[in-house]
C-alpha cells in the first residue's frame, strides 16, 4: 500500500488515522473509547463489461475510507468503514459466553463508480457477506492476526485482512494489551518423525501368510426426505417520495445449495415484509428470513426488464453460506408489463447455488395502480395452452380427411351407376 499523510477525522462517533500500514479507528461511546481496530484492507472484484466479459480490479482501502456508522453497546459492535461513491465494509461482532466473535462481514460496492470499475456494464450497489474466522476472543484482550486472511465473499469479490488488531469491546475505555492471537501467527511444533522398526527375515522361502478379506456391508443410504411446496409470500415495494406501489412480487422459493461438499435445500420462509429500492433502471427486492436472506437485484434497458444479480447468505449449523451473481438475464419480459411462471422452475446460479420458483409473478418497473399489468407467461405455461390446439388441430384435421374420403367415394358410386 502506498505511504500516505496521517489524517484526522472528528466524528461524533469516533476519531480514524490513515497509516502507512491500514487504518486505525477509535469508536467511541459518550466520550470512552468503547471500540478500537487496526488493520489492512484490500478487495478484489470481477464485474461485468461489455461484450459479456468480465474485468477484474484490486482496490485497496482508500485514505478517504471513514467510521461512519460505526457503533458500539454492552452486547454488540459494528465497526463500519465507507468511502465515497457509496462503497462501505463492515464487521459485526455479538458477546457470548464472556467472549466475543465476529458474526458477519458486509461489502457493499457500487458498480455505477466508473472511477473504480471503469467499462461497467452493470449499475447499483451489490452486496456481499462472509463469515470470518474470529472468534472465542476473551472480553478484555485485542484480537491479533499480522498473517494475511483471503475471506471469499462470492464469486466474484475476495476480500484480504491482514496486520489485524480489534479490541470489539473496550472495557473502561482504554485498549487492552493482553492478546488472542489467530492460529496462523501461533508457532507450529513440528511432529517428530517416529524411527521405523527394522523388519528381520528368518528365512526367504517362506509363503506369504494368506491375508485375511474382510467384507464390508454398507447400510442403505436414508433419502433426504422432500421438502414440501415453499410458501408463496406476496411482496410489494413503495416509493420514498410519495409512497405509491412500484414494484410488485409473489412467489415460493426454494433454495438448493452446496456447504462442505454435501448438498442441501431449504425453503424460504415468507417474511412478515420485504424491503428494498427501486429506481428507473435498477429495483431491488430483499427478502430476510430466520436464516436467508435473498436480494433480487432487476435491471432494465428501457425496453426490456430482467433479473440480472442474486444474493443468496444461509446461515446453518455449518456456518454461513454465500454466494452471488451479477450476469443473470432471467424473467424477461417488456417494461410496463408483468412476468409469470406457475410452474416450478429451476435456475443455476453458480456452481453451488440453485433457485427453485413456485407460482411466480413478478413486475419491478411500470407498475401502475398498485397493480400487475399483462403478464408475459414463461414457455412451462404456455406448453399447457398448446397441447389443447395441438390435439384439436389434429380432430380438425382427421375429420377434414373423413369428408374427402366420403366425397370421393360418392362421386365414384354415382358414376358407376351412368355406366350401367
Amino acid at each position: 500500500m502506498s505511504r500516505y499523510a496521517a489524517f484526522v477525522f472528528v466524528l461524533f462517533l469516533g476519531v480514524a488515522f490513515q497509516l502507512s500500514n491500514g487504518i486505525e479507528v477509535n469508536v467511541k461511546d459518550k466520550g470512552k473509547l468503547c471500540l478500537y481496530a487496526n488493520l489492512t484492507l484490500n478487495f478484489s472484484v470481477s464485474y461485468e463489461v461489455a461484450g459479456n466479459k468480465n474485468s477484474t480490479v484490486e482496490i485497496e482501502l482508500p485514505m478517504t475510507a471513514t467510521p461512519e456508522g460505526s457503533k458500539c453497546d454492552n452486547t454488540s459492535s459494528t465497526l463500519m468503514l465507507s468511502f465515497p461513491e457509496g462503497h462501505s465494509w463492515s464487521i459485526n461482532f455479538t458477546i457470548k459466553d464472556k467472549r466475543y466473535q465476529a458474526d458477519v462481514i458486509t461489502f457493499a460496492y457500487n458498480l455505477s463508480d466508473l472511477v473504480l470499475f471503469p467499462g461497467s456494464s452493470a449499475n447499483g450497489t451489490v452486496t456481499v457477506t462472509a463469515k470470518p474466522d474470529i472468534k472465542n476472543v476473551g472480553l478484555d484482550t485485542c484480537y491479533s492476526c499480522k498473517s494475511e486472511e483471503i475471506i471469499q465473499a462470492s464469486p466474484q469479490v475476495n476480500m484480504t485482512l491482514s496486520d489485524v488488531l480489534i479490541q470489539a469491546f473496550v472495557v473502561n475505555g482504554s485498549k487492552s494489551e493482553n492478546l488472542t492471537t489467530c492460529a496462523a501467527d501461533q508457532p507450529v511444533t513440528p511432529t517428530p518423525t517416529p524411527t521405523p522398526t527394522p523388519t528381520h527375515v528368518t528365512n526367504t522361502n517362506t509363503a506369504a501368510p494368506t491375508p485375511n478379506i474382510t467384507t464390508t456391508v454398507v447400510p442403505p443410504t436414508t433419502p433426504t426426505p422432500t421438502l414440501p411446496t415453499p410458501t408463496t409470500g406476496n411482496y410489494s415495494i413503495k416509493t420514498d417520495t410519495n409512497g405509491t406501489v412500484c414494484l410488485l412480487a409473489n412467489f415460493g422459493l426454494r433454495i438448493g445449495f452446496q456447504q462442505d461438499k454435501k448438498y442441501r435445500e431449504v425453503n424460504l420462509e415468507p417474511p412478515a415484509e420485504a424491503s428494498g429500492t427501486c429506481g428507473v433502471n435498477s429495483s431491488e427486492l430483499v427478502l430476510a428470513s430466520k436464516d436467508v436472506t435473498v436480494q433480487l437485484t432487476f435491471t432494465n434497458d428501457s425496453t426490456k426488464f430482467r433479473l440480472h444479480a442474486v444474493n443468496v447468505t444461509v446461515t446453518t449449523s455449518s456456518g454461513v453460506f454465500v454466494q452471488t451473481s451479477n450476469n443473470l438475464s432471467l424473467w424477461e419480459a417488456t417494461v410496463g408489463s408483468s412476468y409469470m411462471c406457475n410452474k416450478e422452475q429451476n435456475f443455476t446460479i453458480t456452481s453451488l447455488l440453485s433457485l427453485y420458483t413456485f407460482s411466480l409473478h413478478v413486475q419491478p418497473f411500470g407498475v401502475k395502480n398498485g397493480l400487475y399489468s399483462t403478464a408475459h407467461e414463461c414457455s412451462l405455461d404456455d406448453t399447457n395452452i398448446l397441447i389443447p390446439i395441438i390435439v384439436g388441430a389434429a380432430l380438425a384435421g382427421l375429420i377434414l380427411i373423413v369428408v374427402i374420403a366420403y366425397v370421393i367415394g360418392r362421386r365414384k358410386t354415382h358414376a358407376g351407376y351412368q355406366t350401367l
